[in-house]
């Protein structure tokens, strides 16, 4: 996790210079490399070279990787960017589902940088108008106090939601009273919540915005967390542990988006 937010960080301008072909054959290249010299630290017995491979490697190919869609369909889709980005991010959740074979057939078709488009804004006359948001380069956008203010939010809603994942079957057993086979159950259903908050809650985001979707999230989490310490019952246990997980998904599929709105696209992988 940490070198996916590294790699996602200063890799940025990589992929923003080279398109998504590259860049997305560069995470192929890291990602695989990650998994295969896992394998040979597991039948090696070392935890040094599971580090690096694991860790390191596969942890930079995870993140150049997860931005390399997120940057180029947010410059397709200007008008439903939550969407858009929300169905790519999904694939964080659902991608075993994701055929081989579909998948090549893809980039070699369509995988290219888009050409710049403007975005299309509604007069109060009902005339449309085209509208060209400000760019921010990378450095601009550090020099905002937006910047930070989401950094902080999205921080905290992933701290949350990986905190509670990681205990997840245990709470359920230790604290709920459920046997291992059922909180093994949840466990499955919870990456299916991960999976569908990413596109349900980016979708809502884009009719009723991005900040209004991240205030919804901090009530529920708020509210949902209270009664969590709370809770001995299976039945509301898993309840708020699913409506936690929804919200922690589309955390991670509605910022893009919502990066893109206050600065742009000119270096939205660096952002």
């Amino acid at each position: 996790i940490l070198f996916l937010g590294l790699s996602a960080g200063f890799l940025g301008g990589f992929v923003e210079k080279h398109g998504p072909r590259r860049s997305g054959f560069t995470s192929a290249l890291f990602f695989s490399a990650g998994m295969l010299g896992t394998a040979l630290a597991v039948h090696l017995k070392s935890l040094a070279l599971l580090y690096l491979f694991y860790g390191f490697i596969g942890g930079i190919g995870l993140g150049v990787g997860y931005i390399t869609p997120v940057s180029t369909l947010v410059k397709w889709f200007p008008n439903n960017r939550g969407f858009a980005t929300g169905l790519a991010i999904m694939g964080f959740g659902f991608a075993s589902l994701i055929a081989g074979p579909l998948m090549q057939y893809l980039v070699a078709s369509y995988l290219e940088p888009p050409k710049a488009q403007p975005q299309e804004q509604q007069t109060k006359s009902g005339y449309t108008t085209l509208l060209q948001p400000k760019s921010y380069t990378a450095a601009q956008a550090l020099k905002t106090w937006q910047f930070y203010a989401l950094w902080w939010i999205f921080f905290t809603n992933i701290t949350c939601g990986i905190g509670l994942l990681a205990v997840a079957s245990p709470m359920a057993q230790e604290v709920a009273g459920m046997t291992p086979e059922a909180a093994a159950s949840m466990v499955g259903i919870i990456g299916l919540i991960n999976g569908g908050g990413r596109i349900a809650w980016s979708t809502v985001s884009d009719y009723i915005g991005r900040r209004s979707v991240y205030v919804l999230f901090f009530i529920i989490e708020i509210a949902a967390f209270y009664l969590l310490a709370q809770t001995t019952n299976a039945l509301l246990f898993q309840i708020l542990v699913f409506v936690i997980i929804s919200c922690y998904g589309g955390g991670f599929s509605c910022m893009p988006a919502y990066l893109s709105d206050l600065f742009g696209t000119k270096e939205l992988s660096s952002i």
